[in-house]
């Protein structure tokens, strides 16, 4: 992996990647028709939300259920008629004719964060020793850089420890050195390489004063400077601190954290990226992707949280083209199962690879979420 300190500003884009050659990207967007800009225009912001969000309790509430499946929040009303989301989210309920909604991510492999953080970012499951590697080093390989810095960055670094040590699919895997990510710091001194205290006021505090919301607005300098593909991991491990992975017991998160803390945390920072990427002229062209590795059991446990379910979860996507105030699938009465539009990790994967013009290899007969685009 690669650090912005290993390479001075001054440094040409052969310093941070050998690219192998530009492949073919003729499976794009443009020439579905979907979207006009041309592949070199185009990035990706993966904001991954490290723990798995209760869909109940983000963007799939069922205020007609009984309590011990709705939860302790009520659902508002937002920007679009009919579509309601937590009552903790109100900045994005006010952008949500400028964002689409998923309700029906699931898989059916093991209920373990792995999985899903595999299936979302490589499309496929480890499997005796076999490593895939993340849609970032496949953009490096294929595309190549738009600046001098890498294609890919994670902010502020891979995801840690989350229970089972096989991959997290963070990786260039058998691609090599040269298609790893570069890895930031939002804390660091990397952060004023980058121009981050020449922002003003008004745009550091959109973003909240959370660390995460100081890695999405890097995001959007790291864009800004040519890179192609960066992930935001929200948290660096599920045990003994705040993350989405609410059993609602110790080591683990509680719904009570999610008022407190996660809800309006993730809504000023999703908010002020959205609101920020437009101010700059960077929402078209950028894809915004905000997702967990599954959801949450439809019945509250004992401890009054929520367990591993991979049967249904949401994701929230702004930008790169989409139509906004749309929702994609629905989910049954518990929000439990899908009932209409179920959609497979893999298909968010290739909405991501087709935004970002890679050949029709990658792909490898998965179809993108061609209604987000409708």
């Amino acid at each position: 992996m690669t650090t912005l300190e290993q390479h001075g500003p001054n440094s040409t884009r052969r310093d941070f990647l050998k690219a192998s050659g530009v492949g073919a990207v003729g499976f794009s967007l443009a020439q579905s028709g979907a979207f006009a800009l041309a592949p070199s225009e185009r990035s990706v912001i993966f904001l991954m939300m490290v723990g798995g969000p209760s869909q109940l309790e983000t963007f799939d509430p069922k205020p007609s259920a009984p309590s011990e499946i709705r939860g302790p929040f009520r659902a508002i009303e937002t920007s679009v008629p009919g579509i309601r989301i937590n009552e903790y989210l109100p900045k994005i309920a006010a952008r949500m004719d400028r964002l689409a909604l998923i309700r029906t991510l699931h898989h059916d492999s093991a209920p373990i964060h792995e999985t899903g953080y595999q299936l979302l970012q490589t499309g496929r499951l480890c499997r005796q020793g076999s490593e895939y590697p993340h849609v970032g080093a496949l953009a490096a390989r294929e595309l190549g850089g738009r600046g001098p810095l890498p294609s890919w960055a994670i902010l502020p670094g891979p995801i840690g420890p989350t229970g089972v040590d096989i991959p997290h699919g963070q990786s260039a895997a058998g691609l090599g050195a040269d298609f790893e990510p570069l890895i930031l710091s939002g804390d660091g001194a990397n952060a004023t390489l980058l121009g981050l205290s020449k922002e003003s006021d008004r745009v550091r505090d959109s973003f909240g004063k959370s660390s995460f919301g100081r890695n999405c607005l890097l995001a959007r300098k790291l864009v800004e400077a040519g890179v192609r593909v960066v992930t935001v991991n929200m948290f660096e491990t599920v045990f003994q601190h705040l993350s989405w992975d609410c059993h609602g017991r110790e080591p683990f998160s509680t719904l009570s954290d999610y008022r407190q803390t996660l809800l309006p945390t993730f809504d000023t920072a999703f908010s002020g990226l959205i609101d920020d990427l437009e101010r700059v002229g960077r929402l078209e062209s950028t894809l915004v992707v905000a997702t967990g590795e599954f959801g949450r059991t439809p019945k509250l446990n004992n401890q009054g949280g929520r367990d591993h379910w991979p049967s249904a979860w949401s994701a929230i996507l702004a930008g790169g083209g989409i139509s906004g105030g749309q929702v994609v699938g629905k989910t049954d009465a518990h929000a439990g199962e899908p009932i209409d539009r179920p959609v497979g990790p893999e298909e968010l994967l290739a909405t991501i690879g087709q935004h970002l013009g890679l050949s029709p290899s990658f792909l490898e007969g998965w179809g993108p979420i061609r209604e987000l685009f409708a």
